[in-house]
């Protein structure tokens, strides 16, 4: 079942075989975000997708370059941190592990892999080992050395370079204008095709279980080779998201 979540003023609006995401205009003052998820009351163990599993949809925005970032896919939800207090989740951080289609504005670097590109409208793959999210927590004790330049740029490079795989390509889409896209998480890789043409195949692939993510929010962050890293909100015109014909299906059922 799909779930969203609305902030400021945001509004999650059904259309004819979809749905609009919608955020009204806004400074930098205020986090604004609409999302379609079905992973909300879900540990992250029991995300319902894994490998063998195809996701399509037609998806189409408000304006070419918007501020923040968009997208659809598949993706282990890696930021969030829940306690499991009033019936929700207990869920801390983890590495990412994600397939989509992904949008950020140039404010954004997001990219660990030095031949990548770290923002605009990608194919994009992360995969990473699934650790015990404990075994994270000292990695968060030591985040008040991310402020230290050559600190933040060795951890990116020696750690998290090393520890999470990447794979993106940079896709020449008029994402204004209604288009097809598929993404193929099969055996020993992901495919991804935009109107029935494929842009890239990238034998990395997600670990572990994934849930599904469409969204559209006026935030970025940045984590540059150079160890600066940066967030923040964007002020932004009223801007849109529609998603319409989503079907997803899990293919087979891997092996345990």
């Amino acid at each position: 079942m799909l779930e969203n979540r609305k902030t400021y003023r945001a509004e999650v609006q059904e259309i004819e075989g979809g749905f609009r995401l919608w955020l009204p205009a806004g400074e930098k003052n205020a986090y604004r975000l609409a999302d379609l998820e079905d992973y909300a009351r879900l540990p992250r163990r029991n995300f319902l997708w894994r490998e063998g599993c195809t996701l399509r949809l037609a998806c189409r925005v408000s304006a070419e370059n918007l501020p923040g970032t968009w997208g659809f896919g598949l993706w282990n939800d890696p930021f969030s941190l829940s306690l499991g207090v009033q019936g929700s989740p207990r869920r801390l951080p983890a590495l990412p592990n994600a397939c989509w289609f992904f949008h950020a504005s140039p404010e954004n670097y997001l990219s660990f892999a030095p031949a990548s590109p770290a923002n605009g409208f990608l194919a994009q793959v992360f995969s990473a080992p699934a650790l015990p999210s404990l075994l994270l927590a000292p990695a968060a004790l030591a985040s008040p050395l991310l402020l230290a330049r050559p600190v933040s740029r060795w951890l990116r490079a020696e750690v998290a370079g090393r520890l999470i795989r990447e794979e993106a390509k940079s896709l020449d889409v008029e994402t204004t204008r209604w288009h097809e896209y598929e993404i193929r998480w099969e055996k020993g890789q992901v495919v991804f095709l935009v109107d029935g043409e494929v842009r890239l195949e990238s034998s990395l692939r997600p670990q572990g279980a994934l849930g599904l993510i469409v969204w559209i929010d006026n935030q970025y962050a940045a984590w540059e080779p150079s160890g600066a890293m940066r967030v923040g909100l964007l002020a932004h015109p009223p801007m849109w998201l529609e998603m319409k014909g989503l079907e997803i299906r899990q293919n087979k059922m891997p092996r345990r």
